[in-house]
């Protein structure tokens, strides 16, 4: 029942509306400093205003220190996850939860006509239903088993990623899971 009271909640309900911002052309002791200061996991890189990448703590650990690298003479288009994975405003939370998941992904861009509009976070989530958390770990460990939820068609069984509708006959077109209503046959 939690499920299905989530699904009728919009990512712009939940989301953060002011996500922190960098530049590709900062350092990334700048961007570590600004993280710090704002108390942030994350920044969404802007180029014109518009996302073109996102760094995170990982990035700076993985991509930097691990490495070697100098933070005050790397920029941080050198080490920004790019290109960003994004959702909408009006998408729904499960969603959202179920890309997260399936992207190993703790945090999405909100984006809305390419202008970066908000941030969702696990955290986000977690506040609105802990077991929607739950839920979307589920998905993920099902979705990477082998044959998982296919119905030996190669179909799958679970809800359309457009309109919604619980379907045993989901096929991936054009990146989504779809129902036969909403495939383009």
């Amino acid at each position: 029942m939690q499920a299905k009271e989530a699904r009728e909640i919009l990512v712009r309900e939940v989301m953060s509306s002011r996500p922190r911002t960098g530049s590709p052309d900062m350092t990334v002791k700048e961007a570590a400093a600004l993280m710090l200061r704002e108390g942030v996991g994350s920044l969404i890189v802007l180029e014109e205003g518009e996302p073109v990448g996102i760094l995170t703590e990982r990035d700076i650990l993985y991509k930097v220190v691990a490495v070697g690298k100098t933070p005050s003479k790397t920029k941080v288009e050198k080490v920004m996850s790019s290109p960003v994975i994004t959702i909408t405003p009006g998408s729904n939370v499960s969603i959202a939860a179920k890309r997260m998941s399936d992207l190993h992904l703790r945090r999405l861009p909100v984006v809305e006509d390419d202008k970066l509009v908000g941030m969702l976070t696990e955290k986000d989530i977690l506040k609105l239903s802990p077991s929607l958390i739950e839920l979307t770990r589920e998905w993920g460990k099902i979705s990477s088993l082998p044959g998982a939820r296919t119905n030996g068609s190669g179909s799958q069984a679970g809800y359309c990623e457009s309109c919604e509708s619980y379907s045993i006959d989901l096929r991936l077109e054009n990146g989504s899971l779809l129902c036969p209503d909403c495939r383009e046959e």
